[in-house]
């Protein structure tokens, strides 16, 4: 179908605007014209319970965690929280590490602030949004090993947050879905933290991929493949990284024994084909999977629930899947 009229609104403003692609900007410049970018399309923030920020050690040094805990009466307009209503206000609560998407390159603790919010009433859950080493700075696998000591250490100090370690979901948007999904293979590899479900929306799953969806999307005003290209080369030292499975998920020899997943893609979207191949590859090896498709919605829209009807859809499915997973 054709580009969402909303999204083709934004395009619009864009080309009327000479705004010019990421790829071409410097880093400094990236980073921050993508927060700017992001907090515009995102909406007001939604008011939770509180939010607290601090740092746990990693492999690399201190890592940031911020961390949501749901506003009381958001939780109660669910049904799942009438049917609930006994339980005790102290009784832990599930947990979700969200990982921000910008391409392992650019992207903060901010830059999730608003899907943070959104999943924590609306899941009625921690969440807990976990900071990693960005690229080129520090290339593959340092994010990979950043979020996997976040997973762990949220695991070992899940009453200290009010959480339920035994219900403990990952999920993260683009480069933050494609940590996710190398964060579930770490974990099985090395038989830790148990991960109840993955949550990957529009993730990067293979950096050789050559697909319809790569070939196809070479719009310089959206999300393109030179964008693709631009941060997995940013991403990976040697491009030879590339074929290590915590880079690219769908090289696993095997996904078998991983956890239940949901993910979501985008039509006009480079990483639409490989999100999706991912998706039957899981299903393929025996993992439950649904996959959902937003037609008419480019890359990034799951983050621009303020301006897109089709990302605030995305998440509130998010958030129902999540429920459904960590009940």
């Amino acid at each position: 179908m054709p580009l969402h009229p909303q999204a083709e609104a934004l395009r619009r403003q864009r080309a009327e605007a000479g705004t010019p692609p990421l790829y071409t900007r410097t880093l400094a410049e990236a980073r921050a014209a993508d927060l700017a970018d992001i907090r515009a399309a995102a909406g007001n923030p939604e008011p939770v319970g509180s939010v607290e920020e601090f740092t746990v050690p990693g492999p690399g040094g201190p890592l940031p965690l911020r961390v949501y805990r749901p506003a009381a009466a958001a939780a109660a307009v669910e049904a799942e929280a009438e049917a609930a209503a006994d339980v005790e206000a102290t009784a832990p609560l599930p947990v979700l590490l969200y990982l921000f998407g910008g391409g392992w390159t650019l992207g903060s603790l901010d830059t999730g602030d608003a899907i943070c919010r959104r999943l924590t009433n609306a899941v009625g859950c921690v969440t807990v949004a976990a900071g990693y080493r960005l690229a080129p700075e520090h290339p593959f696998p340092a994010a990979v090993h950043d979020v996997a000591a976040a997973a762990e250490w949220i695991a070992g100090h899940a009453a200290e947050l009010g959480a339920d370690p035994a219900r403990l979901a990952v999920a993260g948007d683009s480069a933050g879905g494609n940590l996710a999904a190398a964060l579930t293979l770490l974990a099985r590899e090395r038989g830790g933290p148990a991960i109840r479900h993955q949550l990957l929306v529009y993730p990067n799953t293979d950096q050789a991929a050559d697909t319809p969806s790569v070939r196809e999307h070479d719009d310089p005003l959206l999300f393109n493949r030179r964008s693709v290209a631009w941060y997995w080369g940013h991403y990976l030292a040697d491009p030879a990284d590339g074929a290590d499975p915590l880079a690219s998920p769908l090289r696993a020899p095997s996904l078998a024994g991983l956890p239940p997943a949901t993910v979501l893609t985008a039509e006009y979207d480079p990483l639409r084909d490989e999100g999706e191949q991912y998706a039957e590859a899981l299903r393929a090896a025996g993992v439950p999977v649904e996959l959902r498709r937003y037609d008419g919605m480019p890359h990034g829209f799951f983050a621009m629930s303020g301006v897109l009807d089709g990302g605030r859809d995305a998440q509130h499915h998010a958030a129902a899947r999540l429920r459904e997973a960590l009940r």
